[in-house]
Parts: C-alpha cells; sequence; structure tokens
C-alpha cells in the first residue's frame, strides 16, 4: 500500500454518497477514517460497507470534511470547528459564497476552515452508491484561506485522484451556476415535457434525449437547497437563456420572414462554438473522433470489443451506448484520438466488426 500523503486521522461527518466516497478512498489508502452522521442508520450502512469506523473518545484528527445537506453545512462547519481545536474543516457543498458568510457570522475560528467542492457525483445516493473512485480525474475546487489549511485540502485532492482548482467563493458560485446548476434546470424542465407525453411518442427516445435529460433524475429535495443558495448567478444565466429561447420562438413563429433561418442558425452555430470548449478528459482541450460500431445485443460482446480494442494497442478515450428497445443490436461510439481512429477501423473490421460511422 503506497503511503498517505494524510498523516493522521480524517473524520467524515455526513455519510451520503460524497462523504463516503471519500472514505472509501482514504480507507484504501491506509488513512484511519472516522465516520459520523446525525441518522445513526446512515453511519452504520457506511461503516458496513467499509468507509470508515465509528467515532471514539480518543479520536483527534487532523482534517474534518463535512458533507450534509447545503442548508445546514455552515452550523455543521462551525460545530467541527469548535469540537476539534487543532482540525483544519473543509466541505463539499455545491455553494462557497453563502456558507462562508454565515460560518464567519457565528463567530466560529474560521481561518480553520477552507471551503471545498468536488465536481463529482452520481444520479443515486447515499453510501450504498459510494465509489472508492468517484473522484478520479474530476476537478476539485479549493477556495481561500490559510496556506497550511489550502496544503492539507490539497493533499486531500490528490489523495482521491482528484485535479485541485483553485478560485474564490464567488468565482466558484458563478461558475457552477452555468456548468452545473443551470443544466439540472434546463434537463429537469426539458424531462418534465415528457411526463405527459403519449407512450407512442416516448418510445422514439435515442441517445441525444437520454443525454440531455440524464441529471434531470437528481434529487429534488437537495437541489431546491443548492438552486436557493446559489440564485443570483443561476437567475442571471437563465435571464439570458431565455433570451436566446425567446429569440428563436420568434424566428419559427415566422420561418419564412426576412431573418428568421439566419437567427436559428447562429443560435445552432453558437452551440456547437460551445460544446467545442468543454474540455476532454481529464480536462484535456483535445478533441476526438468518433467511430460507432454495431453490437449484437448477447452476452459478452461488449466485453469482446473493448477487449479488441485494447488488443489492438489503442487507448479508448470515452464510450456511450445506444440501444433502441426492441432492438436486437446496439451502437457503441468510441472516442479515439485522430490519429488513431483509421487503424483502429480497419483492424476491428478485419476482426468482423461491422462500422457503422466515422466523425470527428
Amino acid at each position: 500500500m503506497t503511503e498517505s500523503r494524510i498523516s493522521g486521522q480524517v473524520r467524515i461527518v455526513g455519510t451520503g454518497l460524497l462523504g463516503a466516497s471519500i472514505g472509501h478512498a482514504l480507507g484504501a489508502r491506509g488513512v484511519d477514517v472516522i465516520l459520523h452522521d446525525a441518522s445513526r442508520a446512515n453511519v452504520t450502512l457506511a461503516i458496513d460497507y467499509g468507509a470508515g469506523r465509528a467515532a471514539t473518545p480518543g479520536d483527534d484528527p487532523v482534517l474534518v470534511v463535512v458533507a450534509v445537506p447545503p442548508d445546514v453545512t455552515a452550523d455543521v462547519v462551525a460545530a467541527e470547528l469548535a469540537a476539534w481545536p487543532r482540525a483544519i474543516v473543509t466541505d463539499v457543498a455545491s455553494v462557497k459564497s453563502g456558507i462562508l458568510a454565515d460560518v464567519t457570522a457565528t463567530g466560529a475560528d474560521a481561518s480553520r476552515y477552507i471551503g471545498s467542492h468536488p465536481l463529482a457525483g452520481r444520479e443515486r445516493g447515499g453510501a450504498i452508491a459510494a465509489r472508492a473512485d468517484l473522484f478520479v480525474g474530476r476537478p476539485w475546487v479549493i477556495t481561500e484561506g490559510s496556506t497550511a489549511g489550502r496544503r492539507l485540502i490539497e493533499d486531500l485532492v490528490l489523495e482521491l485522484g482528484a485535479v485541485p482548482v483553485t478560485m474564490t467563493a464567488e468565482q466558484h458560485d458563478a461558475s457552477v451556476a452555468l456548468v452545473s446548476h443551470v443544466p439540472q434546470v434546463v434537463a429537469t424542465l426539458l424531462a418534465r415535457r415528457l411526463s405527459a407525453a403519449p407512450d407512442t411518442a416516448v418510445a422514439l427516445a435515442g441517445q441525444g434525449l437520454r443525454d440531455t435529460t440524464r441529471i434531470a433524475a437528481s434529487d429534488p429535495e437537495l437541489w431546491v437547497q443548492i438552486l436557493g443558495a446559489n440564485a443570483v448567478p443561476v437567475t442571471e444565466i437563465l435571464r439570458a437563456y431565455r433570451d436566446d429561447l425567446d429569440a428563436v420562438l420568434a424566428a419559427l413563429d415566422k420561418p419564412d420572414a426576412p431573418g428568421a433561418r439566419r437567427t436559428v442558425a447562429d443560435a445552432l452555430a453558437g452551440g456547437n462554438a460551445g460544446v467545442a470548449r468543454i474540455p476532454g478528459k481529464h480536462g484535456q482541450a483535445k478533441h476526438f473522433s468518433q467511430l460507432v460500431i454495431m453490437v449484437d445485443d448477447r452476452p459478452g460482446e461488449l466485453a469482446r470489443l473493448l477487449t479488441e480494442i485494447g488488443e489492438a494497442g489503442v487507448n479508448m478515450e470515452d464510450l456511450r451506448l445506444e440501444h433502441s428497445p426492441g432492438a436486437q443490436v446496439g451502437l457503441a461510439e468510441i472516442s479515439v484520438l485522430p490519429e488513431v481512429e483509421e487503424r483502429l477501423a480497419a483492424e476491428l473490421g478485419a476482426r468482423g466488426w461491422k462500422i457503422a460511422g466515422a466523425f470527428a
């Protein structure tokens, strides 16, 4: 076992998806992880799954990670600062400015508090969904604070395989409003249109709809808290989104009017430009080529495809699957570096795979 960057105990308050996942990852590195939760059932479940151990009277953590809902984060942070006067305390809530202000207002020793936020998650929550690799390759924002405290949080981030990103609390909140909170609202409103749609229409759904609505399955209670805590930047972006939507609506109301088609084309081109700015795997700016491969709906076929891609000496950068209801074949969209696309297509074709398409 490789020696951990963190020397000392780590106390995790809140044993949901994020807290338990941090516990699993640290425990695998030999760190003594202490778990606490307001719910005895939750902490017992997390312990049963191996995320850490129960608190004992002799505990003396060097780091406390608060992983509770945003509306109680500041109070829990203040309580942990008071209970452990030698520990650095961080939290993983998805809003930062309001929590920092609330912690400061309690009179707690905020000099030992460093707000942070991992940009990672799953649609499922709780300790049962926790994974030690949840944070690997994901950005983890660290906000302002003492040098010693920031260094310890950076050690935590690196220990979990995440990528540390330095921002102020205000920069963080504006950024996540754009890349996380507004997409949640848009995906949710789009998915809401499906609730009363005819079954015949929903049956036509493909991967595009699944991609754009995946996050709509998230916990409503949690998102009410997140959106309320970050309301100002979220509403600013949504108003701009509304203006764009109004322009497209006006153009489609009179599609033959002068300039209408250009308005729609400009909106679509703007979307292309925005997508091009989204970083690839591990934050790389590289753009990949895609091969679409037909995969028979039989046990073991996808595993065989992935094995043969590896045998061809090609690193797969990303994978998306599409399988229409009732179809006996699925489509696997494999992302690879452009320089290996032609060689991989030839190799897979020689092994009997049907290439449905290739595009950059």
